[in-house]
């Protein structure tokens, strides 16, 4: 599974908030609820927040294993 605790946490650390990233830099909201509920965004989405935080992938997203839904090989 994708996390983006991370994401609101470099947010905290960069004293940004959900207006930043509407207004300056013109993520939607519907797109913000995404991240908030660790659902999937595109990678242009990814490209803009590393921009607009001035951040690396590493500070927006984590990626944790999930047993269920583990493929097999």
């Amino acid at each position: 599974m994708i996390s983006y605790a991370t994401f609101w946490e470099t947010m905290e650390k960069r004293g940004a908030a959900t207006y930043t990233l509407q207004y300056k830099g013109g993520i939607s909201s519907s797109t913000i609820r995404r991240l908030n509920a660790n659902e999937s965004v595109s990678t242009n989405t990814l490209d803009a927040l590393c921009q607009i935080l001035d951040c690396t992938l590493d500070d927006i997203v984590t990626y944790q294993p999930d047993d269920e839904g583990a493929v097999s090989k």
